[in-house]
C-alpha cells in the first residue's frame, strides 16, 4: 500500500490482435520475378524457332531425296536419257547400222589406240639350224608391227619398253641320253657379251624299250620359255638350242614372239 492508505491501480497493457507483424517486401525486390519470367519466355521462343528451322531443313532434304527416287531431278533424267543429255551437251552418239541388223556396231578408236604397240611372232623355218646353235625363223609370213628381223635369227627392237618374250621349240630326243638346253638371249649395245634372259636345261635319258616304241625313231617333246623384260631400242633377241640338230623343223612346231606391254621405262 502507498502512503496515506491510497492504493495505486496496476498498469494495464492492451494487445491489438488485428495488427500485422509481417514485413512487406520493398518495391525493388518485387521486380526480379517479373524479369526472370520474361527471360524464360525468351529462351522458350528461341528454342521453338530453332525447332521450326530444323524441321524445314529436314523437310527440304526429304523432298530432294524423293525427287531422286522418283527420277524427277534433272540430273536423274540426264542419266536415264543419255541421248537427250548428249544432244544438249553437243555430243551425239550415232548408232551404226539399222536397229534390226545383226552386225556389231564399230566405234572409231581413239588416236592413242590407232598407234598400236610393237609386236612380232616368228614361225620356224624349214631349215632352222643357224650358226652358233642359233635358231632361224621366217619373217615374211610373220605377224609383226614396229619390230624387225635381221635374217640371221635375231629379232630387232625399235622402241624402248617392257616386252613379253616367249619361245617354243619342238625337239626330237630319240637318243638314249642327251642334254638339251633352250635359251633366249639378248644382245645390246651397252654390253659386249650377250645376256641370258631365259633358259631351260634337261637331261633326256630313255630305256631301250621306250626308244623302240617310238614311232619313226622320234621322241618329241616341247620346251616353252616366257618372261617380261625391259628392252631398249636396237636390242636384238634370239633363241639358242645347243646341239640344234635335234630341233624338229616346221612352221607349226617352233615359235618366237614378243609384244610390248608398257612403253618407256618405269622410274623408281
Amino acid at each position: 500500500m502507498a502512503e496515506g492508505g491510497v492504493a495505486t491501480c496496476p498498469q494495464v497493457f492492451v494487445v491489438d490482435r488485428q495488427a500485422s507483424y509481417i514485413s512487406q517486401p520493398s518495391g525493388k525486390a518485387s521486380r526480379w520475378p517479373r524479369v526472370s519470367q520474361k527471360f524464360l519466355l525468351l529462351l522458350l521462343g528461341l528454342t521453338l524457332l530453332g525447332l521450326v528451322v530444323e524441321a524445314c531443313f529436314i523437310y527440304g532434304l526429304y523432298k530432294k531425296t524423293e525427287e531422286f527416287n522418283l527420277c524427277k531431278h534433272p540430273l536423274c533424267q540426264n542419266l536415264s536419257h543419255p541421248q537427250t543429255s548428249g544432244q544438249q551437251g553437243g555430243t551425239i552418239m550415232r548408232q551404226v547400222g539399222p536397229k534390226e541388223s545383226n552386225e556389231i556396231p564399230t566405234v572409231p578408236p581413239h588416236l592413242d589406240q590407232v598407234q598400236q604397240k610393237p609386236f612380232a611372232q616368228l614361225i620356224g623355218a624349214n631349215d632352222p639350224k643357224g650358226e652358233n646353235d642359233m635358231v632361224l625363223w621366217v619373217y615374211e609370213d610373220a605377224s609383226s608391227h614396229g619390230m624387225g628381223y635381221d635374217g640371221k635369227g635375231r629379232l630387232l627392237v625399235e622402241k624402248e619398253g617392257y616386252y613379253y618374250l616367249y619361245s617354243k621349240l619342238t625337239i626330237n630326243a630319240a637318243e638314249d641320253c642327251s642334254v638339251i638346253q633352250h635359251k633366249v638371249m639378248k644382245k645390246t649395245s651397252a654390253y659386249d657379251l650377250p645376256i641370258l634372259l631365259l633358259r631351260s636345261k634337261r637331261n633326256r635319258c630313255q630305256t631301250k624299250s621306250h626308244s623302240a616304241k617310238a614311232s619313226g625313231g622320234e621322241d618329241l617333246w616341247n620346251s616353252f620359255l616366257a618372261g617380261i623384260f625391259h628392252l631398249q631400242s636396237d636390242d636384238k633377241i634370239y633363241v639358242i638350242l645347243e646341239n640344234n640338230t635335234k630341233i624338229r623343223p616346221g612352221p607349226t612346231d617352233n615359235l618366237m614372239g614378243a609384244f610390248m606391254i608398257f612403253p618407256g621405262k618405269i622410274l623408281q
